[in-house]
């Protein structure tokens, strides 16, 4: 069997388990994952066993240590693993919700109600905890799902993969509701990509490369975002204190992930009282800074800024720092540089905050909050498929109800059309 003839087995078998998982009821959902997360708990001396494989492979390739933080796994992740199925067990079903109904002149009830999308291809690179939590929401929405993981991660997946598929087969749910194509050859995922007959959404999870080239190839509809620049805009009327905390959570408490703040934009008039200390931390953190002509005044240090960092997604200790004259050149900034993933401004000002919401054009924005919190499980999602910057159909962390469309069902007693 050749990769094409492969990934159609594949597709056909999900396709057609689709049909079953579309109709199942929240509590024959939920019991399965509960049984899913309990699972995970009980094999997870096999997971780290296989997560090692993987973790002494990326050493020896000399790896990113940003990369091997995504890759690795522990105890306290797989609980979080395990965490995430439950709550998204305990999450109402969007399956069936009825998101409008009405009645028309000719006597016609008509009903838009919420329905699986049907079968989701997720492509996905270093982080093992990805496949428990897609396979999680796909299986509570009612679709079946085909998981390709990278080939760096591919004994933890397989190994994650297989204790959650022993628990779908427990449960009688059919072959392919779930699956993994377990080839790292990456001709099986352009295979995959063109089987819109069998497939009707694919999202992929990793690096701009890898986004790229899936949209490039897909004939299927495809959700994603290819970077995560966000910024943290510190206005003049912040608190200072909670500006600090803020920018230093953004950027610290994670760097290598999407919604870290790549780039901190500070009004003119308090850049000479908050940057000199607001950097200092940073350096002492380890932190490489490109800064604005302005920065580079107040901390001799300081990389000269260019162009293309303000464009680029660091994924790692490194920060653009630009000073701005007021809140429309900082809007004006995010607007033009940043990614419409996460984006922030600290301030008391109750007016700025509002025209900061209402025009930086990103999929989430806050006031006074980190840019760390663009997740679904911290948004009380369960957990989360990806974080889309599309704007069709789906936007910001994925969950449960962005993997539903919809129906018009339509009741009549022998209406004609005349």
């Amino acid at each position: 069997m050749n990769r094409k003839e492969e990934m159609i087995k594949i597709a056909k078998l999900a396709c057609g388990a689709s049909r079953f998982t579309a109709n199942l009821s929240a509590a024959q959902k939920n019991a399965v994952l509960r049984d899913m997360a309990a699972a995970l708990i009980s094999s997870q001396a096999i997971i780290l066993k296989a997560n090692a494989l993987d973790l002494k492979k990326a050493r020896n390739s000399g790896l990113k240590s940003s990369f091997i933080d995504r890759l690795a796994l522990d105890k306290q992740r797989i609980r979080s693993m395990a965490d995430s199925l439950l709550q998204v067990s305990k999450l109402d079903d969007p399956v069936g919700t009825v998101i409008k109904s009405w009645k028309v002149k000719n006597g016609l009830s008509i009903r838009k109600e919420r329905c699986a999308i049907g079968v989701i291809a997720i492509i996905y690179e270093a982080r093992p905890n990805v496949t428990s939590d897609c396979l999680g929401l796909c299986f509570k929405s009612g679709n079946s799902v085909i998981l390709r993981g990278g080939s760096e991660a591919i004994n933890s997946n397989l190994a994650i993969f297989n204790v959650l598929n022993k628990v779908l087969l427990k449960h009688k749910i059919p072959q392919g509701a779930a699956s993994f194509v377990k080839t790292t050859d990456r001709k099986a995922v352009d295979a995959l990509l063109k089987l819109n007959d069998y497939i009707d959404l694919v999202i992929p999870r990793g690096g701009e490369g890898l986004i790229k080239h899936v949209v490039a190839s897909s004939r299927i509809p495809v959700i994603k975002h290819y970077k995560g620049i966000c910024h943290v805009y510190v206005d003049d009327e912040a608190d200072l204190n909670m500006a600090e905390n803020i920018c230093l959570n953004a950027k610290l408490q994670r760097p290598g992930v999407c919604n870290a703040m790549e780039c901190l934009l500070v009004h003119r008039d308090l850049a000479a009282r908050f940057l000199p200390g607001m950097l200092k931390k940073f350096k002492d953190a380890g932190v490489q800074i490109r800064g604005c002509a302005f920065t580079k005044k107040l901390a001799k240090w300081v990389k000269l800024a260019t162009e293309k960092d303000y464009r680029t997604e660091y994924l790692g200790l490194a920060l653009s720092v630009k000073v701005v004259n007021n809140l429309d050149e900082a809007i004006e900034h995010i607007n033009n540089y940043g990614s419409h993933h996460s984006d922030s401004i600290v301030t008391d000002n109750k007016n700025n905050a509002l025209k900061f919401l209402k025009r930086v054009d990103s999929a989430c924005v806050y006031q006074n909050a980190s840019t760390r919190f663009t997740d679904g499980f911290q948004f009380g999602m369960g957990a989360e498929i990806g974080i889309s910057t599309d704007k069709l159909h789906a936007r910001g962390p994925m969950a449960l109800e962005e993997l539903t469309t919809y129906k018009y069902m339509v009741f009549g007693n022998g209406q004609l059309r005349r």
